[in-house]
């Protein structure tokens, strides 16, 4: 039997991802003592103290043990913590400290959504490859340049610590790990009982794309306006490097600095976002979407589309358009 210590952790943490996890997990173990007659998980709300209210005040958890009461651990769950994320890491400074602690006895680590700041924080990701809420990814990689952040993938584990995608992705999580101690077919079933999306590999078809714009480069802010505004047009990088009085390739290294994307992806991002309102809209065909947005070779739009989103212009199109009743 696997002991899981799911975490209630100091500030605006996510009541979805810990009560989620207790029934999800607690519901598997069932079904698995079930077919077995052996218990799969025993699962436990631990805290640092108790009770644990949350930051604003709406709701108050009662962890079952603290920090000191648990000497051993199997698998430590992180929820996601909201709010100003320096003083969320911060004030669980202790709680991580103990994470570490586990981690180095044996237990593996899973995060969901923001959480991974709270592993990156005391180095648990260092090295590793991680996934987290995409609208986040780049803070995530920006503060933590140890870190791979891989925001495309819904799960990811590396060296036993488990990240996934933000939202509702941790159900991927959590059948993921179900099927780690419990088996493919347990899975499966937990799966169609909480009506899971099971396998679901990528959050790309629900990423929006804003650019970033959180640095201090005049000149680099500017040309992405222009971008934003002329997305349709053809953009040429010696245009606007000569518009701006800069050589392409000191533009090309600026801009890559300040945005994580070239020039060329930045535009590709930009087209790609609004190729996607359009075709959410149901007013546009493929077709005129592809030209309305800059693009004349189908097969060219295609791949970049799919390169972005995961999916096919198409099959987005059959998944988010706007249905008439």
């Amino acid at each position: 039997m696997q002991h899981v210590s799911i975490l209630v952790p100091r500030g605006q943490y996510s009541i979805v991802n810990i009560g989620g996890a207790f029934q999800i997990l607690n519901w598997a173990s069932d079904m698995f003592f079930n077919q077995s007659r052996q218990p799969l998980f025993q699962v436990e709300l631990v805290g640092i103290g108790t009770p644990s209210p949350d930051a604003d005040g709406f709701y108050t958890i009662t962890p079952q043990k603290t920090l000191d009461q648990i000497k051993r651990t199997d698998l430590i769950i992180v929820p996601a913590v909201h709010g100003n994320l320096e003083q969320v890491m911060k004030e669980n400074r202790p709680l991580m400290e103990w994470v570490v602690s586990q981690h180095r006895q044996g237990a593996e680590v899973a995060s969901m959504c923001i959480g991974a700041f709270l592993l990156a924080s005391v180095g648990l990701l260092d090295g590793k490859k991680c996934s987290t809420h995409w609208g986040h990814a780049g803070e995530l990689a920006e503060s933590f340049p140890n870190v791979q952040v891989v925001a495309e993938n819904i799960v990811i584990e590396s060296g036993g610590i488990y990240t996934c995608g933000g939202a509702y992705a941790f159900t991927n999580l959590l059948v993921y790990l179900i099927e780690k101690y419990g088996g493919r077919e347990l899975a499966v079933i937990t799966a169609k009982s909480y009506m899971i999306d099971i396998d679901r590999g990528s959050q790309s078809p629900f990423t929006i794309f804003v650019g970033q714009k959180s640095h201090q480069d005049e000149t680099v802010l500017k040309i992405q306006q222009e971008i934003e505004c002329n997305f349709s047009t053809a953009v040429t990088i010696e245009t606007l490097a000569a518009q701006h009085a800069i050589t392409r390739r000191t533009l090309e290294r600026r801009f890559k600095k300040a945005t994580g994307n070239s020039i060329l992806e930045y535009l590709q991002r930009v087209r790609i976002e609004a190729a996607k309102r359009k075709l959410e809209s149901g007013s546009f065909q493929v077709n005129e979407t592809m030209y309305s947005v800059g693009y004349s070779d189908p097969k060219s739009f295609r791949e970049i589309f799919k390169k972005f989103v995961g999916l096919t212009p198409v099959e987005y199109s059959q998944k988010y358009t706007k249905r008439v009743a």
